[in-house]
């Protein structure tokens, strides 16, 4: 690493820039380089982990309903989505249905074994933290604490165990988790930072 890099990793340190043009547009005013040959370094600097970009705020619309309508939610619409289908196929498509009862089985598990663990762990750490692999499997492992807990909490009201509370139940959870955690993603948003 050369004079230029740590002047440049300094310059970022120090202004938190939040784009890569606005890093460029600072490094190049005291610089005989080009901007091409800045924005090279820029993200040679950032492969090699000496600096990080992460969601700027300019990409980051910045309201609340803009972020919320964003493709920074499409992961909340997806879980959206599956959730209300499930509910609807479980509600609409009875068990005798021969062909059909399949559809009703693949989302039902979905429903059951993925989604509500999938929220809530959306909520309690941000994606960066965790791979792909460790998501998918604390997600299984939330649900399959947090199922049992309604029905706990089912049994214990008048409306019981059944296929219309728990139903319900789970949709509501899921889609609890889900708006949290787009709420604190929202309070999160990065900047450009150092390593």
């Amino acid at each position: 690493m050369d004079d230029f890099d740590q002047t440049l990793i300094k310059t970022i340190g120090d202004e938190h820039p939040e784009t890569l043009e606005e890093a460029v547009r600072l490094v190049s005013l005291g610089s005989p380089e080009g901007k091409e040959a800045i924005m090279e370094r820029v993200l040679r600097l950032e492969s090699e982990g000496k600096i990080s970009f992460e969601k700027s705020s300019a990409l980051v619309p910045s309201s609340f309903t803009g972020y919320f309508f964003s493709e920074w939610t499409g992961w909340f619409w997806c879980v959206f989505s599956l959730a209300v289908l499930a509910s609807i196929i479980i509600f609409v498509n009875p068990e005798d249905s021969f062909p059909l009862v399949f559809a009703r089985y693949l989302f039902s598990s979905v429903f059951v074994l993925f989604l509500p663990g999938y929220s809530l762990m959306k909520a309690l750490f941000s994606s960066k933290e965790l791979g792909n692999i460790e998501q998918f499997a604390l997600s299984i492992g939330l649900s399959l604490a947090l199922v049992p807990l309604i029905g706990l909490l089912l049994y214990y009201t008048p409306l019981g165990v059944g296929t219309t509370p728990v139903t319900i139940g789970l949709l509501v959870l899921t889609l609890v988790f889900a708006s949290a955690a787009v709420i604190i993603e929202y309070g999160t948003r990065k900047k450009v930072t150092v390593v």
